[in-house]
């Protein structure tokens, strides 16, 4: 009889590379994916904790699910990722009697010794399940996505070491630990061979990679490995640290065709005394001085930037700092958030959290009136360019992909226009995507 899994996930690009390696383990075993949850024989909950809002939902969907066991006491509900943590387990099991067994962020070693050994008697037999079904790393997809899913995210360092004070990770996935270049290319092989055209590399500080190896390999040279694996047409990396986005990674962005020129690169606040606050280590004048080499040496390269308002000590002058920041430098994406409690960071246990909600919430609006109309002028320089974009999928009867420089275009076409990258002219933009229309027919440049 054939056995089914089913994954639920919630949080960061890192939870879903997670749930695809734990998917990948029990397609190893046998298991097939089903959506519908009553199916499943084995039940993971991939969570996030980044926000207590995250926890509670989290929780309350592992908690709905005590009457699926009792009804199925065959059924394996599997508790994963932050919600668990690296120490977090034995708490758990009083609250979650029903469920069979947690995992730690990025480890489905547990899960795959219950369901090959019956229990997990120590982490040794952990890590021996692991490394007999992830060998070589090869990543098998779900049936239902192979040939069909063209971007795929590729974790290249886990956990973190850097602990800004705002953040939980380095708690929750532990200190940072970069996995072996033969290992990374192993499973972007895989991937390439089941027709995914465009990896994502993750880390929590991924200019980070290869740091915590004496003499091992950076980013930069793991880029230039990458670049040569056949079928992958376009790669990618999130998120980078201003601190350690050095000139090599540069360089390899713009020497190599295959590395989007796109580059995340979190500023989290524009006053210098706010970024001490949070442990950030450098200056806004060290941000714009980056910003300003990566673009003389890309020219057109888009940057990401993440902002929280309302830190703690946070005045009207300082958030003014951030504002004109992101005023002047006009990025092309900024990822806004209001700074809450989190118990757990150095911020929570250290600091008052004094800004009033009702402040937050009007810097934010601020920021989000002020980055629209950036976007809004920044996309309208592209109305009639002609740009290439690999379409992924096809939302509302309109085909959906991403330029180089990672903004979205549709564009209407009854050719089946999926893991293909096509030129298109641009005909209408607006702040958050574009309209296009195809340059060429797609049979004829075909990858």
């Amino acid at each position: 009889m054939n056995k089914k899994y089913h994954i639920w996930t919630e949080g960061c690009q890192m939870n879903v590379a997670d749930s695809q390696r734990v998917g990948s383990s029990l397609e190893h075993l046998g298991y097939t994916l089903t959506e519908t949850i009553e199916e499943a024989d084995v039940i993971v909950l991939n969570t996030c904790v980044v926000r207590q809002s995250a926890e509670d939902k989290a929780y309350g969907r592992v908690t709905s699910l005590a009457p699926l066991k009792k009804k199925n006491p065959n059924l394996v509900i599997n508790l994963m990722g932050c919600m668990v943590g690296v120490r977090g387990a034995e708490k758990l099991r009083e609250k979650l009697p029903f469920v069979d067994v947690f995992s730690p962020p990025s480890d489905p070693g547990p899960l795959i010794s219950l369901l090959t050994q019956g229990e997990v008697h120590s982490l040794e037999d952990a890590e021996t399940a692991r490394r007999f079904l992830l060998m070589d790393d090869e990543l098998i997809l779900p049936v239902a996505e192979q040939g069909k899913l063209v971007s795929a995210h590729v974790p290249i360092v886990y956990g973190c070491s850097h602990a800004c004070t705002f953040c939980i990770i380095p708690s929750k996935r532990g200190g940072e630990r970069s996995r072996p270049v033969g290992d990374i290319v192993s499973e972007v092989r895989s991937l390439a061979k089941q027709g995914v055209k465009e990896i994502t590399l993750l880390g929590q500080i991924v200019d980070r990679y290869g740091k915590d190896i004496p003499d091992g390999p950076n980013l930069a040279a793991l880029l230039h490995v990458l670049h040569e694996v056949e079928g992958i047409e376009r790669i990618r990396f999130l998120t980078s640290h201003p601190n350690y986005f050095e000139d090599d990674l540069i360089q390899a962005i713009a020497d190599l065709p295959r590395v989007m020129p796109h580059i995340e690169l979190p500023i989290q606040a524009g006053d210098d005394e706010v970024l001490v606050n949070m442990k950030r280590g450098y200056t806004q004048q060290q941000y714009r001085d980056l910003v300003a080499k990566i673009r003389e040496r890309i020219p057109g390269c888009s940057i990401a930037t993440d902002i929280i308002v309302g830190f703690p000590g946070e005045t009207e002058e300082q958030f003014m700092e951030t504002y004109r920041v992101l005023s002047d430098l006009k990025l092309d994406v900024a990822h806004l958030a209001r700074y809450s409690l989190r118990e757990g960071t150095v911020a929570t246990r250290r600091m008052d959290d004094n800004v009033p909600e009702e402040d937050k919430l009007r810097r934010l609006h601020m920021l989000d009136d002020l980055q629209e109309g950036i976007l809004a002028e920044i996309n309208k320089r592209h109305l009639g360019e002609k740009v290439e974009v690999l379409f992924e999928d096809k939302v509302k009867g309109r085909w959906r992909g991403r330029t180089p420089t990672n903004k979205i275009v549709f564009v209407e076409s009854d050719e089946d226009l999926r893991g293909k990258v096509i030129p298109v002219t641009v005909t209408w933009t607006g702040p958050w995507s574009m309209q296009a229309q195809l340059t060429k027919q797609p049979d004829l440049i075909s990858l």
